[in-house]
């Protein structure tokens, strides 16, 4: 019997090609996995315990509440379900909140889930803007420091318009970075026109804040398109019709509607979206004079008590510092730094074009909220979070591509170092909140920096990439420590602050009011004498009568602010008498015109704001009317007159 001897099957050796691939795939893989992580985090951040806030802001809680009963309340943006008057913003983020209202039922949940989903929309957009002109890893650290901003958890959690407004503007800028990537001029000139239609939709959210980013991409875009000169400056005029159409239909509608069957333009002196955009809500908020309704204040004023004194100190003073400025020294460096580090590439560099849309953005915003003289606000600084999102992860990766050199070595190390030190200061303000966290934080910063200095990327690559990873993390700790002490505090009111309950600061810098016990300041009477609008605030006793009263409206009451209180409580359509601060509206004649009408029961006597002009006080007069003809009653604490009956 002869033995047969099987060769053995030769070994399998895996080819270069084939390991590559394998290797490629295993990134992809972890790449997916690790922003799925991010997303993940980022939602549950925005939306836990999320409805501990209610209604939030009540103003736009009630014009939310409006448009989802009401389709000509939902396209006007008005406080009430009678089409009195309009919010002081055009009506794109009451849109989104009011269908969501409309379909599952208006509650809290209805109201902010919303907002927070546009969080992780606008984290989402950051990442993969940066990620198409870097690499996943840049691209995670830019969606994890727009994620982690304060601003960003408290105006994601939040119902005024600013979370849409920063998701449009985020998507603006992911739609210029495509343009710039492309080298066929048609798609380019796609990706340029969904650009200017975002823009659009920005100005229909908050309007001129949503073009200050204009100039930053329209630089980037003619410096680095891949299309002729001509066909680039074609393209950007193609951009600009798209925003004045998406912008200007609504410009348009309102125009063209018939003023007396349509709510009055809240925050206009003569009923015109015109002189809101260019009184209120535009030059009257960079120069001080504010125009329409709203603050009251002229000369600097408002703006001074709210967001601290002008000048380049502004955004790292006070409650401005607390919500953006954590990580803005970092962002400045890896610009700066960044575009060295790009000298030499050619004209069409995408990482240099990307540099100038996000520095651009930041340079230009962050300017105009420096030295504005009008009414702002703290929480406008979210519109920042972005652009410094953008700068750190795309001027990080810039200098990490020039890890071998001591440009990208020390750049990496100051920006880490810079995010310590001035996260080290904010967290020193804070005299009683984790004091050991600054000098943890810092000691990290301090410490990745050390061994990213000492290695020179190929001798000592793991050591670099352990300083990168320790000074990182590091770096943004400050920053996502006050983001989730923001998150987990209920806010409410019209101008919620971010940072722990009840913190006690030390500013040391800039102006702005003390932070109250729940986290936000006080702003907006509430009925009853309270400030701080909340729809708690209306009895049982009024909430019943005002629901029965059977008019057009239920009642009337000086400012927007006490008329939103009511609406919610009573789920009921209530006049605000002077808007949300001085609106010409109702004049006397006009409202006694309604009183005979009988198209309201009961005048609500106090509420917040509302008024008029140089002296000449339209809720004052209809107040003194009221007094004078009318017996007043009490109910459930609050001072009330029934109008109904009147004859003249």
């Amino acid at each position: 019997m002869t033995a047969v001897l099987t060769p053995a099957p030769p070994r399998r050796t895996e080819s270069p090609g084939h390991r590559a691939e394998s290797e490629s795939w295993i990134r992809r893989r972890g790449s997916a996995l690790a922003v799925t992580a991010l997303l993940a985090a980022t939602a549950a951040l925005y939306l836990w315990d999320l409805t501990s806030s209610g209604y939030a802001n009540s103003f736009y809680a009630a014009a939310a509440q409006a448009g989802s009963q009401s389709w000509k309340a939902w396209f006007f943006g008005s406080l009430d379900t009678s089409n009195f008057i309009t919010v002081d913003k055009p009506p794109a983020s009451l849109w989104v909140m009011g269908l969501s209202g409309r379909i599952f039922g208006f509650s809290s949940a209805s109201l902010l889930v919303p907002q927070a989903l546009m969080g992780v929309g606008s984290v989402t957009l950051g990442y993969a803007a940066v990620t198409r002109v870097t690499n996943s890893g840049a691209g995670l650290i830019a969606g994890a420091v727009l994620a982690a901003t304060p601003a960003a958890a408290l105006m994601f959690r939040f119902d005024n318009p600013d979370a849409l407004l920063v998701l449009l503007m985020t998507a603006a800028g992911y739609f210029v970075v495509r343009a710039i990537e492309t080298e066929t001029g048609r798609r380019a000139a796609m990706w340029i026109t969904l650009t200017g239609v975002a823009l659009g939709f920005a100005f229909l959210t908050k309007m001129l804040q949503g073009l200050m980013v204009l100039p930053a991409f329209g630089l980037a875009y003619l410096v680095a398109g891949h299309a002729r000169l001509r066909f680039r400056l074609l393209h950007l005029a193609g951009g600009v019709a798209a925003v004045v159409a998406a912008a200007g239909w609504w410009v348009l509608a309102v125009w063209l509607w018939p003023a007396d069957s349509r709510p009055y333009i809240g925050g206009s002196t003569d009923n015109s979206v015109m002189d809101l955009v260019l009184g209120y809500n535009g030059l009257g908020r960079i120069f001080g004079n504010t125009g329409g309704g709203g603050g009251g204040m002229a000369g600097g004023s408002a703006g001074s008590s709210f967001g601290g004194s002008t000048g380049l100190d502004r955004l790292f003073g006070s409650e401005m510092g607390i919500e953006i400025s954590w990580l803005i020294p970092a962002a400045l460096v890896a610009l700066v730094f960044g575009l060295l580090a790009r000298g030499r590439a050619p004209r069409t560099d995408r990482v240099r074009a990307s540099l100038i849309a996000w520095g651009g953005w930041f340079l230009v915003t962050g300017l105009i909220f420096s030295y504005m003289s009008g009414t702002i606000h703290p929480y406008y600084t979210v519109a920042l979070a972005p652009a410094i999102a953008g700068m750190i992860g795309t001027g990080g990766y810039a200098l990490w591509q020039k890890r071998g050199s001591i440009l990208g070595r020390f750049g990496l190390a100051f920006m880490m170092v810079a995010a310590g030190a001035w996260g080290w200061v904010l967290l020193h303000r804070n005299t009683e909140w984790m004091p050991a966290l600054k000098w943890v934080l810092l000691a990290g910063t301090v410490l990745g920096a050390a061994l990213l200095a000492l290695g020179d990327g190929n001798r000592v690559r793991k050591l670099a990439v352990t300083g990168v990873l320790l000074g990182s993390l590091a770096g943004i700790g400050g920053s996502a420590s006050y983001a989730i002490a923001t998150a987990a505090t209920a806010h409410s009111g019209s101008i919620p602050t971010a940072g722990p309950s009840g913190a006690v600061t030390d500013t040391g810098m800039g102006g702005g009011g003390g932070r109250a016990p729940g986290g936000d300041m006080a702003g907006g009477q509430a009925p009853g004498g309270d400030m701080g609008g909340n729809e708690g605030g209306t009895s049982s006793e009024l909430t019943t009568l005002l629901a029965e009263a059977g008019t057009t409206w239920s009642a009337a009451t000086n400012g927007s602010q006490s008329a939103a209180t009511y609406e919610l409580a009573a789920d009921t359509a209530v006049m605000a008498i002077g808007g949300w601060s001085s609106d010409p509206t109702p004049t006397l004649d006009q409202f006694i015109s309604y009183v005979e009408n009988g198209q309201v029961h009961y005048y609500i006597a106090g509420g917040g704001g509302g008024g008029g002009r140089g002296g000449d006080s339209t809720s004052g007069a209809i107040e003194q009317w009221v007094a004078a003809n009318f017996t007043p009653i009490t109910v459930g604490g609050t001072t009330v007159y029934d109008l109904s009956g009147y004859t003249g």
